[in-house]
């Protein structure tokens, strides 16, 4: 094993870097405007409603503290959809705002560096009640969900694109989670990346909670190959580019 390549990659882990990041450069402090809270989309694309908060009801009942205590990766799932109600309630959990406080900054359900928020949310859906297969990307300013693409065969694709794992391919639905850089690297400049992939992290732990209270199970998967999943999505992997996933389903009983 190579001592000095580990050693290097390592300095990823530490917050070295902000000693030697000149802040006074970034776009933020020379009062470039922060790109926007979400990437923009046609006004003609499709879209599906999902269900708002103050609906959820019956959705998501169970208390934290047993949530907590059930939560472990699962990787096998029943044959039921998930409902539309629990997929809202699920991208809410991720990725819901709270509260927009400008043009380029929104209170969300999970925390962010700064309040930048760099991540998009892609869904590859397989089996969910009423929305069609496909990929679909969420919309947390309208709390929609934009339809992407159809895409022929997309069990075998998105399978081909975590090397062969057949759990994504089995799932209802399976959340995949992009970085969009500029966001941060407006505040942060050269400081920016390490807290986009700990960003990823707090997100993927609320699916993690969410999904015990609806009855479902996910598993993070962080083994993918980059191209053929950019690919799989339609973005340019340069300024915008897969950097987490989650397989989602009904729990099998």
């Amino acid at each position: 094993m190579n001592e000095k390549l580990l050693k290097t990659y390592r300095l990823f882990l530490k917050d070295t870097i902000r000693k030697a990041t000149d802040f006074s450069q970034t776009d933020q402090s020379r009062g470039i405007p922060p790109p926007p809270i979400e990437k923009p989309c046609s006004g003609t694309a499709r879209r599906v409603d999902l269900v708002r908060y103050d609906q959820f009801q019956n959705i998501g009942t169970l208390d934290l503290k047993t949530a907590i205590r059930n939560r472990e990766s699962r990787r096998t799932y029943g044959t039921q959809p998930l409902t539309l109600g629990e997929l809202s309630f699920l991208l809410w959990a991720t990725q819901g705002i709270k509260q927009i406080l400008d043009a380029g900054h929104a209170l969300r359900t999970v925390p962010s560096a700064g309040c930048r928020h760099a991540l998009e949310t892609y869904l590859c859906i397989l089996n969910v009640q009423g929305i069609a297969e496909g990929i679909y990307r969420y919309l947390p300013l309208e709390h929609q969900l934009l339809h992407e693409q159809t895409v022929e065969n997309l069990k075998i694709k998105i399978r081909q694109a975590v090397f062969g794992q057949r759990y994504p391919a089995d799932a209802a639905a399976t959340f995949i989670w992009t970085a969009v850089p500029r966001r941060m690297e407006w505040r942060y400049g050269i400081a920016a990346h390490k807290v986009i992939a700990l960003d990823a992290g707090h997100v993927c732990q609320n699916l993690y909670l969410a999904c015990e209270a609806i009855g479902a199970g996910t598993c993070a998967l962080a083994a993918y190959d980059q191209e053929e999943m950019d690919r799989l999505l339609s973005i340019d992997g340069e300024e915008e580019f897969t950097i987490y996933l989650a397989s989602v389903g009904k729990k099998p009983f």
